[in-house]
């Protein structure tokens, strides 16, 4: 038990690779055995992490916890350093429970190269899962390109009819965010020395050799100078501005979540777009203080035109996954507005909302799915009154609405709350502009729903539809579960977050714990 408790981290994040290996050995004829397998791997998976949440330390959530930290590639300053704080576990804990569902959705879907597809997903999710537990930016890379490659595959090999088109974007994309992000890392790589030789606390701690320690960055973060910052910030942004999506780098997002099959597209909306959103948070905030100040209006000002505009042209979409896909670039505007706004309340609400979408999204990209392997079509109009033959399907599709529109009790409704009330805390004109994203998401959502679910049944295709399976039943009751935990007693999350979360806020606007703003009635400002 001390082993497992010890190196939990590694057997975690490294588990899919051994059950992928395993893989390899299968034969690929044997399709029924390969999806056996592979769900017990990623259930197996979940239930490995699920001591993490029980053995998490609350009291010392901002330290870093179950750490493990080995010499690897010592010519570099590279280490295999991994640990985990309160950021880390919540988004680590959605990662193993997405991974089983997306795996278990595919039981019908895949019908070619099953072993080849699930080789993918086990690599996509060691991938992930490395990038949440490493600090050490050079290990954090490894693992941050990995994931590419899976995701690639998965899209261009069992996507739609664009998938080519689809898979080359994505990685056009993702890979010039990462070579911009590659050259701020080694920026700070060959900063530091120049930095720990003067200051014998940061020398003592971490030495004074390069290195790629993320921790040893955290320290220096006071000593860098405003142009070295400003520089450094503008590399990162690009590379987790992409990953999130903000707008306008966006574009990207829509192609793969429509090419992509119904597991790429519940991974990548519930967890790949969190990297670039955990990206700032581990690293640009705490490292670079005085370059996010400064770009504070240009970032307020993106995730309020993505809250807008991803509503907007969510509403116009005549296909049920596209529109999906579009309002994935909204909630992601709030979860950038919350962590912007820089105090408290907004990177609280930012945190648990991104929890929030992996949760909501990832269900309606599930049911998209289900509905659409029934009539292989996700056009909005070949469908309504879906609801008098799949009663099961329209009450689950409506909860887990209720859930993106941020209905109160379900868990939507926590993390706008709270990020409405961080951006109010900085200026009223922020939560002006983010409440009329809310108005326009329930708008899109619930008119889906009319259009699909409710009235008489028009198209004969759809009077003799299946109702849910026990299959797909326990691909989206554990979604519906947390929906509900999250929204009826989200304290165990808050509890989790708030000393990270403060931490944070103290890195990077060390005076505001001094003296809470409040809002000035004169001009909605606050500071």
């Amino acid at each position: 038990m001390d082993f497992f408790r010890q190196h939990i981290l590694t057997i975690v994040a490294f588990w899919p690779l051994a059950g992928m290996i395993v893989l390899f050995f299968f034969n690929k004829e044997n399709k029924t055995l390969i999806r056996i397998w592979a769900n017990f791997v990623l259930i197996a998976g979940f239930v490995l992490s699920l001591p993490l949440w029980f053995w998490f330390d609350r009291n010392t959530s901002d330290q870093m916890q179950f750490v493990e930290n080995i010499p690897w590639v010592q010519t570099l300053g590279a280490n295999y350093h991994v640990g985990i704080d309160g950021i880390s576990l919540l988004l680590i804990m959605l990662t193993t429970l997405l991974g089983p569902l997306a795996v278990l959705s595919s039981w019908t879907a895949i019908e070619n190269r099953v072993k080849e597809y699930y080789v993918f997903m086990m690599m996509l999710q060691v991938g992930m899962l490395g990038v949440f537990i490493s600090l050490d930016f050079f290990l954090f890379y490894v693992f941050w390109e990995v994931m590419l490659v899976p995701m690639y595959f998965l899209i261009g090999v069992w996507g739609g009819p664009r998938k080519l088109y689809a898979a080359i974007k994505f990685f056009l994309y993702t890979l010039v965010g990462s070579v911009l992000m590659l050259l701020g890392i080694l920026a700070l790589y060959f900063i530091y020395p120049s930095i720990a030789a003067q200051h014998a606390d940061i020398a003592a701690q971490f030495g004074v050799g390069n290195t790629f320690d993320v921790l040893a960055f955290h320290a220096i973060a006071p000593y860098l100078a405003y142009n070295f910052q400003y520089w450094i910030f503008l590399a990162f942004f690009v590379g987790f501005a992409i990953k999130v999506p903000m707008f306008p780098f966006h574009t990207w997002l829509p192609d793969a979540h429509v090419e992509a099959p119904t597991a790429g597209s519940v991974i990548l909306a519930g967890v790949l777009l969190k990297m670039g959103t955990y990206g700032f948070l581990r690293f640009s905030l705490p490292i670079l203080p005085e370059g996010t100040k400064h770009f504070v209006p240009m970032m307020i000002t993106l995730a309020i035109i993505g809250i807008v505009y991803g509503a907007l042209v969510a509403m116009m979409q005549p296909d049920m996954k596209k529109l999906v896909a579009y309002s994935s670039v909204s909630h992601m505007g709030f979860v950038m507005l919350g962590m912007f706004a820089l105090n408290p309340n907004g990177l609280n609400g930012s945190i648990i909302q991104q929890i929030n979408h992996g949760i909501s999204t990832g269900a309606l990209f599930l049911i998209v799915g289900m509905i659409y392997e029934r009539r292989h079509t996700r056009e909005i109009a070949q469908f309504g009154g879906i609801s008098n033959v799949m009663p099961m399907f329209a009450i689950v599709f409506l909860i887990m609405t209720m859930s993106s529109i941020g209905l109160p009790l379900l868990n939507g409704f926590i993390g706008e709350f709270t990020i409405m009330m961080g951006a109010l805390q900085e200026h009223l004109a922020w939560a002006v502009f983010a409440g009329s994203g809310i108005v326009l998401g329930a708008a899109y959502m619930l008119w889906l729903y009319q259009r699909t679910m409710l009235g008489k049944i028009e198209n004969p295709a759809n009077e003799k539809l299946l109702d849910l399976n026990l299959r797909e039943l326990a691909t989206i009751v554990p979604l519906i579960i947390v929906a509900f935990w999250i929204g009826l007693y989200p304290a165990p999350f808050f509890r989790i977050l708030d000393k990270p979360v403060n931490k944070i806020v103290a890195k990077v606007r060390p005076d505001f714990f001094q003296g809470a703003p409040r809002l000035n009635a004169e001009n909605g400002a606050v500071r």
